[in-house]
């Protein structure tokens, strides 16, 4: 458990809607769609009703992010740490192609859904490691808007609401909406605000029934996952501010977060640092 010592709130939402969220496309690196930029307009008219001045917006180095970013008008940070969980070679398929082409991974996904790593990809729990520097420094900051995708949510929301790894992978982050949460000691307040502009449904329900992989190892033993902090950008373009490899360098020997901790990894696996514990409302 965390005890803040000092005021202030953390604003939290996904990008705009992207063309690869109404395609029905995991990860990738497409732009916003029409609505998507609607949304973009509509935060900037929530940042200056709710008069937050002093706001520190940061984003992921992935378009759709950075769209959404630029409409606000004010500077903004690019974090590589933001960037979406990596789909390995599911990455810009649906999740319909995933189980037409790797039925065996469809169904291991759906077994444990924060162990498991994308073949040449990452697990939730390799995406919780990699966000600690974040974490940490949102801790630290003032007022902050992060401009994220939805896994990266899931796992930002998860240590700050306390919830656990079973449930964090089925948070429901959605769309076009904005939620502040205000840390208080030992705890978290949370406020949600729907911005009006409709997009798609980008959440998948917890299996009621989980599929069996006979002679299959466990997803999480694999050895050829990405780096999270190292891997090559998808694609080269100019950045207006990263902080990514500078913030990585500068916290190499950062102390462990005393709250951060999940059950044990298996061996060859970093062991995770954080405690991971949003209700699973509509």
């Amino acid at each position: 458990m965390n005890i803040h010592v000092h005021s202030h709130s953390i604003y939290i939402c996904r990008h705009g809607e992207s063309l690869h969220n109404v395609e029905g496309l995991l990860g990738g690196d497409s732009e916003l769609s029409e609505r998507g930029k609607q949304f973009a307009a509509a935060l900037r008219g929530f940042i200056e009703e709710h008069k937050l001045s002093d706001l520190k917006v940061w984003t992921s180095q992935l378009r759709r992010t950075i769209q959404t970013a630029e409409e606000l008008g004010v500077h903004y940070e690019q974090w590589k740490i933001l960037n979406e969980i990596d789909a390995g070679v599911c990455e810009e398929m649906s999740y319909k192609m995933i189980e037409e082409k790797y039925p065996k991974e469809f169904v291991m996904r759906d077994q444990n859904k924060y162990l498991y790593r994308y073949p040449g990809g990452e697990s939730y729990q390799d995406l919780v490691q990699r966000l600690e520097p974040v974490i940490m420094e949102l801790e630290r900051q003032g007022n902050v808007l992060v401009i994220c995708h939805q896994a990266v949510m899931r796992c930002l929301l998860a240590y700050f609401l306390d919830k656990g790894a079973d449930d964090l992978p089925y948070l429901k982050c959605p769309l076009h909406t904005v939620l502040k949460l205000t840390p208080v000691a030992y705890g978290c307040n949370v406020d949600k605000f729907d911005l009006g502009v409709e997009a798609v449904n980008t959440h998948r329900d917890r299996p009621l029934t989980k599929g069996r992989t006979d002679g299959m190892p466990p997803p999480f033993l694999r050895r050829n996952s990405f780096t999270p902090l190292s891997s090559q950008d998808q694609i080269k373009r100019p950045r207006l501010y990263s902080v990514g490899s500078q913030f990585n360098a500068r916290t190499s020997h950062a102390p462990v977060l005393p709250s951060m901790h999940f059950s044990e990894a298996p061996e060859g696996v970093d062991s995770p640092q954080i405690k991971v514990s949003v209700n699973q409302e509509e």
